[in-house]
C-alpha cells in the first residue's frame, strides 16, 4: 500500500506500557492462542476478566524499530477509515463517530473487562475502541503465512467494521438475536455479522483508494488470500481433519473471499446485507 504522507489519527491510545496485575495467562504462547482464537471466531467476552483485577501498573517498555513501524501504519490505516466511514455516513444523513484503537502488550483492561491477548485483535462496543497487540501481525505471518501490509490493514478496516455495524445498531440488534438463540443459530448471525464486517472492510478499501491511491499491485490478492485462511471450513480442516459447520461462526474461506471481494469491487455500503438472504446463500 501506498502510505508516505499520509496522516496519522488522533485516536490511538497506546497502552503498551501500561499493564493489568496479575494476569491470568502466562506470556508464552498468548499471542499464538490470539490467532487461534480469532481465526476460529472467537468472541472477546469468552477470555475477558483473565487479566486481572482491573488495576494496572506502568512498566518500562521500549518498542523494536519494526513494532514503531507497524504503530506507525495502524494509525495511518486508521486515519484512512476515518476519512472514508466519515464520507460514507454523511451520504446517509448520519454523523461518524470514530473509535478508539488501543495498543496494547499482553494484556490490556477493557471496556468490556479484562483481556488478554489472546483473544485476538477485537471491538468492544462498551467503549468503542478496536483492541490490538501488534505481535499479532507477527504470527498471522507465521502461522497462517498471512503477510503483508494489505493483510494487516484488512484486519484493522475488519474491527472498524464491526464499529460500523455498532453505530447503524446492526451489532446491538444481532447480539440481543444472539442471546435468545441455540447455539448453532447464534453461530449462523454471528457468521453474518463477521461477512457483513469482511464487506464493510472491502469498503473501506475501495473508497480508501480512490481518495488516496493507496492500492498497488498485488494488495487486492494479499487480502483476498487472508480471507481465504481465516475460513472456518480451512483451519477446522487444517487444525482437525474435518470441518464441523454448526460450529462456524466467521464463515468458510470462499464467503469471507465473496464478501471481501464485493465491497472492493462495489464500495457500495447499501450492498452489504448479509442478513436478508438465506443462510445457504451467503
Amino acid at each position: 500500500m501506498k502510505l508516505n504522507g499520509r496522516r496519522e489519527s488522533n485516536n490511538v491510545d497506546d497502552r503498551r506500557g501500561l499493564k493489568p496485575k496479575a494476569a491470568g495467562l502466562g506470556i508464552g504462547g498468548m499471542v499464538v492462542a490470539a490467532l487461534l482464537v480469532w481465526i476460529f471466531g472467537g468472541n472477546p467476552s469468552s477470555v475477558l476478566q483473565l487479566a486481572g483485577n482491573g488495576t494496572t501498573e506502568n512498566t518500562e517498555y521500549v518498542a523494536t524499530a519494526e513494532e514503531e513501524a507497524l504503530a506507525k501504519f495502524a494509525s495511518q490505516i486508521l486515519a484512512g477509515t476515518e476519512d472514508v466511514w466519515t464520507a460514507e455516513f454523511k451520504k446517509m444523513g448520519r454523523t461518524y463517530t470514530p473509535p478508539k484503537l488501543v495498543l496494547f502488550k499482553d494484556a490490556v483492561q477493557s471496556g468490556c473487562g479484562g483481556a488478554t491477548s489472546s483473544s485476538g485483535p477485537f471491538y468492544c462496543s462498551a467503549d468503542q475502541c478496536v483492541y490490538l497487540d501488534l505481535d499479532f501481525f507477527s504470527s498471522m505471518r507465521q502461522q497462517l503465512g498471512a503477510d503483508g501490509d494489505f493483510a494487516y490493514a484488512y484486519v484493522i478496516a475488519h474491527e472498524v467494521g464491526h464499529h460500523v455495524q455498532y453505530l447503524l445498531g446492526t451489532l446491538t440488534e444481532a447480539h440481543q438475536k444472539m442471546s435468545r438463540l441455540s447455539e448453532k443459530e447464534a453461530n449462523q448471525i454471528s457468521v453474518r455479522l463477521e461477512l457483513q464486517a469482511d464487506y464493510y472492510a472491502g469498503v473501506w478499501a475501495y473508497h480508501d483508494n480512490k481518495m488516496f491511491g493507496s492500492l498497488e499491485d498485488g494488495d487486492i490478492e494479499e487480502g483476498l488470500r487472508v480471507a481465504s485462511v481465516i475460513g472456518d471450513d480451512y483451519l477446522q480442516k487444517k487444525a482437525r481433519g474435518y470441518t464441523v459447520p454448526d460450529s462456524f461462526n466467521h464463515g468458510t474461506s470462499a464467503q469471507r473471499s465473496k464478501w471481501l471481494k464485493k465491497g472492493l469491487t462495489t464500495g457500495s455500503v447499501a450492498g452489504g446485507d448479509t442478513f436478508s438472504p438465506r443462510y445457504a446463500d451467503l
